[in-house]
Order: C-alpha cells, then structure tokens, then sequence
C-alpha cells in the first residue's frame, strides 16, 4: 500500500509526496528526463547551495573536462560539441568561469596561449618542456620548501597547485646531448 510501512502511515512518503517526489517506489516518474538521472548529484547540490540550477551546457562542461584531465576552453568546446554540437565557445568561457568561482574547476597558465582546466582535486605542479610541448605532473610537496621561505621571508602563501614550471624534459634533454648541432641551445656571437 502506497503511503504505509509495515501497515503505518509513514508521512514523508505518502501518495502526495510520492506525486512530488521524481523518484517514487517504482523508479523514475515519467517528468524525469534522461537527462536529470545521469546528472551529477554533487554538482548539482552545489549550485543549488549556490543558488544556481543544473543545465545540461554544465553537467558536459563538468564531463569533459573530467574526461580529459587537462584542457584548455577549445579542447573542452570540441569534447562538448561532440554531443552537443550548438554549445559555442562563449558558453564554455562562461561556464568554466562559474565552475572555478564555486570550486570545482581550477585553471593554470602552462606557458603561452590558453589556461588548461582541470577538477579542483587535480592539484599538481606543472613540468612543462619548452622544447615538446610535454606537459607532466610532479607532487606538489616538492614546492614545500619554496612554500615555507616565501611564507618566511615575505608573507607569501604559495599554492603550488597553479605552478607550472618550464624546462627540457628527459626525452628533449638526451636528444640535446645527442645532437651536438641542436641550435636552441646554443648562443650566437653577433
């Protein structure tokens, strides 16, 4: 009997509730899109703490960039364009924007050209080879030490997870010392 358990009115569950709520005792009423059942729940609740509603533009913004670790707004338009092809860039600028003011995204400048997004959990320093293009991933508690003396001598607080560092990586720097003839090292005397 709809409304009881074990023979009791239970009164949050009653046939008016049930009417209400979009998950009754037989699975999803028919008012539930698709859509609403795959949405993720925590980011909804923490727009709705926010005052802000769930659109499906956000849930695949929220998708790609989880999907491909880093990327920059271009790479994440491409993803949400796959499934939705009329979502446009200024959409994308705008929603990653919202996600990092809430805290769910973070954005980090890995040299010139577009920040790459990543989940706020994603936290990492940067290595990036100004030669390749590689972009790879060291603990942030290497940056500890650095953290502790600008804390010290400035009142600095570093977040080592926005720090990209630039340099050669392993690959790059063996084909350096390989091929004595690589110029980018080299200085030139005019």
């Amino acid at each position: 009997m709809v409304g009881t358990r074990r023979g009791r009115e239970c009164p949050t569950h009653t046939a008016a509730a049930t009417a209400r709520s979009p998950v009754g005792d037989r699975g999803p009423s028919p008012r539930v899109s698709a859509y609403d059942r795959g949405v993720d729940t925590s980011l909804r609740q923490t727009l709705h703490r926010r005052g802000l509603r769930m659109t499906p533009q956000r849930q695949l913004v929220v998708d790609a960039v989880r999907a491909l670790g880093h990327a920059t707004p271009e790479q994440i338009c491409t993803r949400v364009q796959e499934t939705a092809p009329a979502v446009n860039i200024t959409t994308i600028y705008r929603t990653l924007e919202l996600l990092e003011r809430i805290g769910l995204v973070r954005h980090t400048h890995l040299g010139h050209g577009a920040p790459t997004y990543s989940e706020q959990e994603h936290q990492h320093v940067h290595l990036v080879c100004h030669h390749c293009g590689s972009v790879a991933e060291a603990p942030t508690d290497l940056m500890d030490q650095l953290a502790a003396r600008l804390r010290d001598e400035s009142g600095f607080t570093l977040d080592a997870t926005h720090v990209a560092l630039s340099g050669r990586c392993a690959d790059c720097a063996e084909d350096a010392d390989a091929d004595p003839t690589d110029s980018t090292e080299q200085e030139t005397d005019r």
